[in-house]
């Protein structure tokens, strides 16, 4: 009896978060002081990249990095790169699904904590706060599987 409690419990899908933490954060102001002094309106480019590996076996990291670099004419006002990163335990689940999971669900709970450390690195550094917009992840995710599928289709052409 024992052995089929264990054996059933073997194969019940695991998802856990272990741990979500800042992985890296970097402010550069290269031009300060004197860019400060400019009156221009900024122009504002945020790049978003997200990256998931195995740790351990179940055991995976998930990133969110954001790249926000401000710039006044050709000069940097500001560059804050922010990696936010979660470990996730996803034990017994079928490789199509570990992949939604790692590149959807895991993404999701990373990007708030992204979202509130890039506004308030912004907001201590003397600037107005850069507020991420929303992210869709699951159409993310599709693109990039539409895209790998086009890739391979062409590949074997």
């Amino acid at each position: 009896m024992a052995d089929e409690i264990q054996a059933a419990a073997e194969g019940t899908p695991v998802f856990q978060i272990q741990r979500m933490y800042l992985k890296d954060l970097s402010l550069e102001q290269p031009n300060a002081p004197h860019i400060l002094l400019e009156q221009q309106q900024p122009q504002v480019d945020i790049n978003l990249t997200l990256s998931a590996e195995s740790v351990t076996d179940g055991i995976f990291e998930v990133c969110v990095t954001a790249t926000v670099n401000t710039k006044v004419g050709d000069k940097t006002l500001f560059l804050v790169e922010a990696k936010q990163a979660g470990i996730f335990e996803i034990r017994h689940v079928p490789q199509e699904q570990l992949e939604g999971i790692l590149g959807i669900v895991c993404p999701q709970m990373v990007y708030p904590y992204l979202r509130a450390i890039v506004s308030d690195v912004c907001t201590r550094a003397g600037f107005p706060p850069v507020l991420l917009t929303e992210v869709n992840f699951q159409a993310m995710f599709e693109a990039q599987q539409a895209q790998r599928a086009a890739q391979g289709g062409q590949a074997v052409n």
